[in-house]
């Protein structure tokens, strides 16, 4: 499919912002008055941040507020309904200790749950696309919820649990890389079962539906070739995940942290372009193009 700048900032931000929040609310770090004030302001700015630009990607912007409609059907409007109310508590949850010095235990749990809720939502409006067999996998989501608490960590200076979730999310990315290059295949759609006539003999195309160029071959019909992928899997797992793992091994240092929280974001970043690019829409099969 083809990576839209705005779902890779909305996801690569996000996914951070909310991740440093879970680890706030869990109270794996109590900060207080300004050092606490330094931390949500860096969560809200991610989580808003990547929310915003989400909404460039929708052909009405203005119609954003009619998502939070659909709840029980949208995986969409569980998402936005989720982040609003994760925000919302870990507002209040912040502003304990900020301006009182004191940690409001169970407001910070349901603030961690409901961040945590929104990485899974987020994730769950790609996992359910059955017409997108790569992203349609348990995997995803798995993917999604790691990598978030694996940068949420980071963020939050947390270099033991960062340790552990680093590895796990280069795991699971490199088990949904393997898993995604024959997912199409093996998900038996072809231009024969895409058209049901398959049942009469071999299918091939005859012409393209049309000549010109159309909605569905700039958003679905996108081919990234193999040699630029493999050199863009070896940036994700080097600096989303290698350089920031080497570099939390070393003594303690502000500048190694941010290095490799800047490294970190840009490895993601280059996994998440991959993860719209490398999405075959069976709706390729009508154009030759799977």
């Amino acid at each position: 499919m083809h990576p839209a700048p705005s779902v890779i900032v909305f996801t690569t931000l996000s996914g951070l912002g909310f991740g440093l929040l879970f680890w706030l609310g869990l109270g794996v770090l109590v900060p207080t008055g300004w050092v606490a004030f330094t931390f949500f302001v860096i969560g809200y700015l991610l989580a808003v941040g990547g929310l915003t630009a989400s909404t460039f990607h929708l052909g009405h912007p203005e119609r954003a507020l009619k998502a939070f409609t659909q709840w029980r059907s949208s995986w969409l409007s569980r998402e936005g309904v989720s982040s609003v109310a994760a925000l919302i508590v870990m507002a209040i949850y912040g502003a304990g200790l900020v301006f009182f010095d004191t940690q409001w235990v169970q407001v910070g749990v349901i603030g961690a749950v409901l961040s945590a809720v929104t990485v899974f939502t987020t994730s769950m409006i790609y996992t359910q696309m059955k017409t997108v067999p790569r992203w349609n996998t348990p995997l995803t989501p798995l993917l999604y919820m790691s990598t978030s608490l694996a940068g949420g960590a980071l963020l939050a200076g947390q270099v033991m649990i960062a340790l552990v979730m680093l590895p796990v999310a280069a795991a699971l990315q490199v088990l949904y890389w393997l898993r995604g290059d024959n997912a199409l295949e093996k998900s038996g759609t072809n231009l024969a079962t895409a058209t049901g006539l398959g049942h009469i003999g071999s299918v091939r195309s005859f012409e393209p539906p049309h000549t010109g160029n159309n909605y569905l071959l700039r958003e679905f019909v996108y081919v990234v070739g193999r040699k630029h992928a493999q050199k863009l899997r070896m940036i994700a797992l080097l600096f989303g995940y290698t350089v920031p793992f080497v570099l939390l091994l070393v003594p303690f240092s502000h500048i190694a942290a941010l290095v490799a929280v800047l490294a970190h974001l840009g490895g993601i970043a280059a996994s998440r372009w991959l993860f719209f690019a490398e999405a075959e829409h069976v709706v390729g099969l009508y154009y030759g193009k799977r």
